[in-house]
């Protein structure tokens, strides 16, 4: 409690009144003695993720959840260690992420209950999304009606002041007009869009509200909580207002709560910014302990559409092994898309305005972003990574081979793994839904009537069944193998330009061998002497000897 403490007086000084610390101190021990559901402690090679939508299944008249979860119990059970459910709570835009009521359960996938129901076949990750609240939401409404209690809740500008500095994410104006009550107008701080109105977390009301959604979270059942948006939490004009020091003095403060209150919960930062500004959310050990691997969608894409591994290798190589009781959270492809950013520092300029333009002659969709001179650059790719990966004109079993071989570097990367349910699906470009909802990211976000999908998936297409059961199978192995401990060290190395190729060894010496042929070509090795086992294929390799990798092929072999 003392660490709490001393942090709120870090970020508030004397603004954070006696009655406020009170309040908030009373909040936090009255949520740790409500909740006494152990939590698992330690990840390890069995923690894998799936990401998907609460309402992604319907089923007539039924909550989505209570489809879901069936769905689930049928098919994924022994798959997934945890499910990532995207906002389901009211929202008024940008598919769940314009939060109406931070406290309920959209009607539509069910209630409180039926997140309880699904809890009890799996633990769960819940957003927080903590940087900004719908328009609609009582909050901003009852700010609009110049209602005291929400007085400060928001970030008022004069619409002359000096905000170039400033990071966009978007290319919407950062500042969006408002009517109050007595009809004056005032201009909101706006990152995302007009219906995403930042909070003001300068205000001790604020973080008191906030910490209390964060409280309920872990009381119903959050084991992981993504922080959404987090680097944009503080602002200060004539600042970038990305990634500052009270934005980080938060996350510590959210860590500390997390911590005091329901050990073992895990925080995860949601910042698709560079590498060095990523991982400086995992603090020394005392913010996040997991923050996202946004380099490697992109990375392994581009590897695969250059038939080269030599950047991929490269960046491996120069990862860092995480402070103890850190690790990332990787992932191909997620609700948003292939986020580009990470790639600058890594690729040329050139290289990823050429990965973008490819991407987008065989049917995806760009998303770009204002610099502060005028100019536009590409900062998301908006595709199923199933269709990323492949040409328009591919035959079904080479989007397999090099769907699979992907899915098998994400797998055996350093970190806890997750997998979008699209991939899992083997989901196509949903074109129509960008057209009918008018934005990019519906490509890659296709719901589906149960009736429908089930069938698709167990036999009735080929292309959907292939994926989901060889993407099952993999996941299962992957779960027997220690070596794929999240903590376990990796040692690149470098074989051939068309090859990834590292070693993966835990505390106990368990080592895994991993070979990935990024590129249409065989190519023929001689491994380091001695004799391998492929976990995958059960085939006996000798060392020594020349060795051909087929295209796409992959490998995991015990020594």
């Amino acid at each position: 409690m003392e660490t709490i403490k001393k942090i709120l007086t870090s970020v508030y000084g004397n603004t954070f009144q006696q009655q406020d610390m009170a309040e908030l101190i009373d909040l936090i021990l009255s949520a740790r003695k409500a909740i006494t559901r152990s939590r698992k402690l330690h990840w390890d090679e069995e923690d894998i993720v799936l990401i998907t939508y609460a309402d992604q299944f319907s089923e007539d008249n039924k909550p989505t959840l209570e489809t879901f979860t069936g769905f689930y119990n049928r098919w994924l059970k022994n798959t997934f260690s945890l499910v990532h459910l995207l906002p389901f709570y009211p929202y008024s835009s940008d598919d769940g992420f314009s939060v109406i009521d931070y406290h309920q359960v959209n009607p539509v996938a069910g209630d409180w209950q039926h997140v309880a129901e699904l809890n009890r076949s799996t633990r769960l990750m819940f957003d927080y999304v903590c940087n900004h609240i719908s328009a609609q939401s009582a909050w901003f409404q009852g700010y609009l009606a110049q209602q005291a209690e929400y007085e400060g809740h928001f970030i008022e500008m004069d619409p002359d002041t000096d905000l170039h500095q400033v990071t966009r994410p978007r290319t919407s104006p950062l500042l969006t007009p408002f009517m109050l009550a007595n009809g004056e107008t005032r201009y909101i701080w706006t990152t995302f869009s007009a219906d995403q109105i930042d909070l003001n977390f300068a205000n001790p009301a604020v973080l008191k509200r906030m910490v209390d959604v964060l409280l309920t979270y872990l009381a119903r059942g959050g084991d992981y909580i993504r922080l959404d948006a987090v680097g944009y939490m503080w602002k200060e004009p004539g600042t970038s207002c990305i990634h500052l020091e009270k934005t980080h003095l938060l996350v510590k403060l959210f860590r500390a709560i997390a911590d005091f209150v329901a050990p073992g919960t895990v925080l995860i930062t949601e910042t698709n910014v560079p590498h060095r500004d990523n991982i400086s959310y995992f603090g020394q050990g005392n913010e996040a302990q997991m923050v996202y691997q946004f380099p490697l969608p992109p990375l392994v894409l581009h590897a695969l559409h250059r038939g080269d591994a030599g950047t991929l290798s490269r960046w491996a190589a120069s990862l860092e092994t995480p402070a103890a009781g850190c690790t990332f959270f990787n992932f191909l492809s997620s609700h948003d898309g292939i986020g580009l950013n990470p790639l600058r520092g890594l690729l040329p300029e050139e290289e990823i305005l050429s990965l973008a333009q490819a991407m987008e002659n065989q049917g995806a969709r760009v998303s770009y972003k204002n610099n502060p001179d005028g100019s536009a650059s590409p900062y998301e790719i908006n595709v199923t990574y199933l269709d990323a990966l492949n040409k328009q004109d591919d035959d079904d079993a080479l989007r397999v081979r090099r769907f699979m071989l992907a899915h098998a570097i994400l797998l055996a990367f350093p970190g806890v793994p997750a997998i979008y349910i699209q991939s899992l699906l083997g989901s196509r470009n949903d074109d129509e839904g960008v057209v009918r909802s008018g934005h990019n990211r519906a490509i890659n976000r296709q719901k589906y009537p149960l009736h429908e999908i089930e069938p698709q998936i167990s036999g009735g297409n080929a292309l959907r069944t292939d994926i989901f059961v060889a993407l099952r199978h993999l996941i299962a192995l992957r779960k027997t193998l220690p070596a794929f401990h999240p903590d376990s060290v990796m040692q690149v190395m470098t074989l051939d330009s068309a090859v990834l190729a590292f070693r993966r060894t835990d505390k106990n010496n368990h080592t895994l061998l991993c070979l990935f042929n990024v590129s249409d070509q065989p190519v023929t090795l001689t491994l380091p002497e001695n004799n391998y086992l492929d976990a995958i294929s059960v085939q006996e390799i000798t060392g020594n000897h020349p060795f051909t990798l087929q295209p796409y092929a992959y490998y995991w072999l015990h020594s």
